[in-house]
């Protein structure tokens, strides 16, 4: 590892021909019913089950993966300690670790949160940060982030419908909110270059808006995009590679629900393999936009 998260990032999409990561948001409700039998009121049990198999079985195929930190929280104290021992986890596994958490304040407060989420050796390679307090809700995580070089994912055009309500806010020029988070991304993220061309401070961009993506993807051509949407969300590949420049390079595509829980539709094989089918499938289906 070279101790800068954009630049291993890179690299780790390369090696596995994968610009891909899988979503690990833990519905105990989804779960096999042959776990949920096993464990019983043991809900954090089953969920430590699923989430081990989980890794295990897409670490192969593909570079990383993100833990949504709500569905461990769920389970309080229980929770937090599962969330962080799934990170040592797929660590472990040889994955990258997107910690899905959207803080955001400012102040003394921020910086508790970037010294919980990112400091330390038990911390994710990046997390997730709303950058809708400005800058100075964003510079404690790049701070905390300095020593081991992790990076963080500031939430621009997010896929979700109703998103836009808020984020195409014009101002009398016709320039969008969105657009104009865009460029506070792209400033804030120049001193914290790789090698690889691309900053620490990147961008979630949803593939639900691919047309704004193709736009943004020009605003910040230094940020690595996490892009939500495809799957479950409705976007597809084809729409997920617009966030991507022209080498295949500068983004990762998410998916969760339709690769973790895939055994849904898929009942009469194991639980797993169906997982494993699923990761592959989702892999090959965005290099094969993206390459």
């Amino acid at each position: 590892m070279s101790g800068h998260f954009a630049d291993d990032l890179t690299a780790a999409i390369t090696d596995k021909h994968a610009p891909v990561c899988v979503g690990l948001d833990p519905s105990y409700d989804r779960l096999p019913v042959s776990i949920r039998e096993k464990y019983g009121d043991d809900r954090v049990g089953a969920i430590r089950e699923f989430c081990t198999e989980v890794i295990q079985t897409v670490a192969p195929i593909v570079p990383a993966v993100k833990p949504q930190i709500a569905y461990f929280e769920i389970y309080q104290a229980a929770g937090i300690e599962l969330y962080f021992d799934m990170i040592a986890l797929a660590r472990t596994a040889g994955l990258m670790i997107i910690g899905d958490i959207k803080r955001g304040d400012i102040g003394s407060t921020a910086q508790a949160y970037a010294r919980g989420h990112v400091s330390g050796k038990n911390c994710p390679d990046a997390v997730t940060v709303n950058g809708y307090f400005g800058a100075d809700g964003l510079e404690p995580f790049i701070e905390e982030g300095n020593a081991d070089g992790r990076g963080i994912f500031v939430l621009v055009r997010t896929s979700n419908p109703s998103g836009a309500t808020v984020q195409d806010f014009a101002d009398a020029s016709g320039k969008k909110l969105y657009q104009h988070m865009a460029e506070q991304v792209a400033a804030l993220g120049q001193g914290s270059l790789g090698s690889s061309g691309y900053s620490r401070v990147g961008a979630v961009v949803g593939a639900t808006y691919p047309e704004e993506a193709r736009r943004l993807r020009e605003m910040m051509p230094e940020q690595i995009f996490l892009v939500p949407g495809y799957g479950a969300q409705g976007a597809s590949a084809a729409d997920c590679a617009t966030a991507f420049k022209l080498d295949g390079t500068g983004a990762i595509v998410n998916a969760s629900r339709s690769v973790i829980y895939a055994f849904d539709k898929n009942p009469d094989i194991d639980w797993r393999q169906a997982i494993r089918q699923a990761a592959g499938n989702f892999a090959t289906d965005v290099a094969a936009a993206v390459f």
